[in-house]
């Protein structure tokens, strides 16, 4: 699943490109993803300008002078540059139509992405509503993420990828984070001290921050505007390295699923 770095990457990459245009329209070619793309979105986004890209969480928000498209790309989607002559292939279920002849694609092929259409706040729309603060703003520190796991049962893993909490983690970056700040997944959340609480923050933004210098991490799917990979996947700890040595003091990572996520773990380092 693309998480915070692939889609702040994507958000990177198309700023440039699209803000400030006046976009000729939308071709929707398959409406059918995890919500169905919202009904007339060609004569929505038609002559609008794109005035800001911006993103919260795992979404990519258009900001038209008309309204805003918010976009989630599901499990497998990516949204990337071509050109109006090349033909879409199985998975490419919609076009954003720039001057010129120059489109962006959304090729998904899990179908689970969204392309929601709002006229009101987008920030007050029940999509986003709910979401905790942004990982790397101000609002994630300490103390906030003390409060958050008092008293909590629920392993801290658990509680990192509740959107409610924290915005946008992912499943990977959550992993890497916890073997930074020396924590077990599987502890509850209660028991986790105010230091640690410290710990944990600084793991948390420095993984992101390291993720987006380069480019996120491609396992499958992932590609920024430009077709090329992210390169973090070079740079993973423990995420996906079941059975291979901990780079930090050679103990072997683990793997079990946690609340159906594949979760990855150096029994020596985190405790």
């Amino acid at each position: 699943m693309p998480e915070l770095p692939e889609v702040e990457t994507l958000r990177r990459g198309l700023e440039p490109l699209a803000v400030g245009r006046r976009f000729r329209g939308a071709r929707v070619r398959q409406s059918r993803l995890r919500k169905r793309i919202t009904p007339g979105l060609d004569g929505k986004v038609a002559g609008a300008k794109l005035e800001a890209l911006e993103r919260r969480a795992k979404y990519l928000l258009f900001r038209f002078s008309s309204g805003t498209l918010l976009l989630h790309l599901g499990m497998s989607g990516t949204l990337f540059r071509s050109h109006a002559g090349t033909p879409p292939g199985k998975h490419d279920h919609f076009d954003l139509l720039l001057p010129g002849k120059v489109i962006l694609r959304y090729r998904d092929p899990r179908r689970f992405g969204m392309a929601v259409w709002t006229s009101e706040l987008p920030l007050s729309h029940p999509l986003l509503a709910h979401l905790g603060p942004e990982p790397l703003g101000p609002g994630l520190n300490a103390a906030y993420l003390r409060e958050v796991f008092h008293n909590r049962k629920a392993p801290v893993k658990s509680l990192l990828l509740d959107g409610r909490n924290v915005a946008g983690i992912g499943n990977i970056y959550a992993c890497e984070a916890l073997h930074r700040a020396g924590i077990s997944p599987v502890r509850a959340g209660g028991r986790i001290s105010a230091s640690r609480c410290g710990f944990l923050v600084e793991g948390i933004q420095s993984v992101l921050g390291e993720a987006l210098e380069a480019g996120g991490t491609t396992l499958r799917d992932h590609r920024q505007v430009d077709g090329s990979p992210g390169w973090f996947s070079q740079n993973l700890a423990v995420y996906g390295r079941k059975g291979q040595e901990c780079p930090a003091c050679g103990e072997t990572v683990k793997k079990r699923v946690l609340a159906g996520r594949a979760t990855f773990w150096c029994p020596r380092c985190q405790h």
